[in-house]
């Protein structure tokens, strides 16, 4: 039988194998605990010589940490939940005012340990969306729709479109092209289309960041005009410029590839002539969109 000291792996104390024995080289006396009770457990060591092997003193292995942060937790992640976008000493400014006597240094060691002072990213919630049926509008400029496309260049480099159209007669009023639209561009966008064709009473769009503004909402709201917003994660809600954005995307996106943004917008100006003057749609019985205008409000004049 072999005798005790056989028994158990032989290591030299401060040795590299006994640091390194789980994983990385131990440093703080937290991680040397560790490692004691690893070589206990796992390698039938007594205390005294897995204490000796990690150079680590046997009082330090027995001593029990009698500060209870629970409370210090339960609080912080409270006020992190209440104000998600504020950093560590504006949450303990709110800690400090209801009245909690814990020292800063004690609140920071709890805000690390919980991981809050990594950058969080947080997600806006959307208010609720109420399904709007899409109906075909009577006349022109009672419905818009928007939305966004993006392609790229030869050289890599990314751009997005604008796409406006008016869902009476699926008319394309503009599609604007540039590496960065952001809602600014979008408003001015509006603004040329309506100098030319008029206000319209409501516009059609997703939940995009650019559309959900605020910017772009109270210029709608000072125009008068109502933003109705699809249910998220259903495009479908939105047919008139996903059908368009379709025939735009095969016609030209996928069609051509494109050196600079000068080379995208005349190729875009072209095909929307095309597009509003002569290309026959099939829910237009035949007719371009212009074509159908014309063709409707002939109507209208002889049964008058």
């Amino acid at each position: 039988m072999l005798a005790d000291d056989q028994r158990f792996i032989q290591i030299e104390p401060g040795s590299s194998d006994a640091e390194n024995c789980a994983g990385k080289k131990v440093v703080s006396p937290a991680e040397k605990r560790e490692k004691t009770r690893l070589l206990i457990e796992e390698h039938g060591s007594s205390i005294g010589r897995a204490c000796r092997a990690v150079n680590l003193a046997r009082s330090v292995f027995y001593y029990q940490h009698r500060l209870d942060d629970s409370q210090v937790m339960d609080v912080l992640r409270q006020k992190g939940e209440e104000h998600p976008t504020r950093g560590f000493w504006k949450l303990y400014g709110y800690i400090r005012k209801e009245g909690y006597l814990w020292n800063h240094k004690r609140v920071h060691r709890v805000y690390v340990k919980l991981k809050m002072n990594l950058k969080r990213r947080h997600k806006r919630r959307l208010p609720a969306r109420i399904k709007v049926p899409l109906s075909v509008p009577k006349g022109i400029n009672e419905s818009w729709s928007m939305d966004f496309m993006s392609d790229s260049l030869t050289c890599g480099r990314r751009f997005r479109t604008l796409n406006i159209i008016d869902d009476h007669n699926r008319e394309a009023l503009n599609i604007e092209i540039d590496t960065s639209l952001p809602t600014r561009r979008v408003i001015r966008s509006l603004r040329q289309v309506i100098e030319e064709r008029g206000k319209p009473d409501r516009i059609r769009v997703d939940n995009g960041p650019e559309y959900t503004s605020k910017e772009l909402v109270e210029w709608c709201s000072k125009m008068g005009i109502e933003l109705l917003f699809i249910q998220p994660g259903r495009p479908m809600q939105n047919g008139y410029i996903e059908r368009f954005n379709g025939t735009y995307r095969r016609d030209i996106l996928d069609a051509y590839m494109f050196n600079d943004l000068d080379e995208v917008r005349e190729l875009t100006w072209k095909w929307m002539e095309e597009y509003n003057n002569y290309r026959p749609h099939d829910s237009l019985k035949g007719l371009s969109p212009r074509e159908y205008v014309i063709t409707k409000q002939a109507d209208q004049l002889k049964t008058v």
